[in-house]
């Protein structure tokens, strides 16, 4: 008789213990489902493009000085230039003289319109620029650069015209270093037979 009566007992203690793990494992998917809401959206909020609801977007205000100038900084190979801009009729001025003295080649002054004409602002600014370093076209590379993040300055809504055009970005070709054991960056010594 002992045996039959720790049977009932054995089995309700089973049966307390198999409701326990069904409440556990009920519990569980609950909690699991929070932390995976917490790690998604802790991600959508790390993403680089992701919109997030609660900022909005603020337009950018032009950046111009107490002149009424936007200035911004041009780089090209080993050129620098140093650029200006405001309202005017189109003179561009280059170290203290102008365009086409500075640059008598037509190439390098198509050069510097060039951002200009793709925003169709042309001879409304007036450019006021220093350039040191580098050659005469590397110099007209560096203006144009400038001309174009001056103009984004102080029209930032000439953003995607300028970028669509390739203005705005800085051109990494560089003169490429010279190595030992050849004449140049890649031309060997002459080879001599004997």
């Amino acid at each position: 008789m002992a045996d039959t009566d720790t049977k009932p007992e054995a089995e309700a203690e089973a049966a307390e213990a198999d409701s326990a793990t069904e409440t556990e494992t009920v519990e569980a998917p609950a909690a699991e489902e929070s932390n995976v809401d917490k790690a998604a959206a802790t991600l959508a909020s790390l993403m680089p493009g992701a919109a997030k609801p609660e900022e909005e977007v603020v337009p950018l205000e032009p950046q111009i000085d107490g002149q009424g100038r936007a200035y911004a900084t041009g780089k090209r190979k080993d050129a620098v230039a140093r650029v200006w801009i405001k309202p005017g009729n189109g003179k561009v001025v280059v170290n203290g003289r102008d365009v086409e003295v500075y640059f008598a080649r037509p190439t390098s002054r198509m050069v510097i319109n060039q951002p200009f004409e793709v925003a169709n602002r042309k001879d409304q600014y007036d450019v006021i620029c220093t350039v040191k370093g580098g050659g005469l076209s590397g110099q007209a590379g560096a203006v144009r650069h400038g001309i174009s993040k001056a103009l984004l300055s102080y029209e930032p809504d000439l953003r995607p015209v300028l970028k669509q055009g390739g203005f705005l970005t800085r051109d990494p070709r560089v003169v490429e270093r010279k190595k030992y054991g050849r004449a140049k960056a890649r031309r060997s010594f002459q080879f001599s037979k004997r």
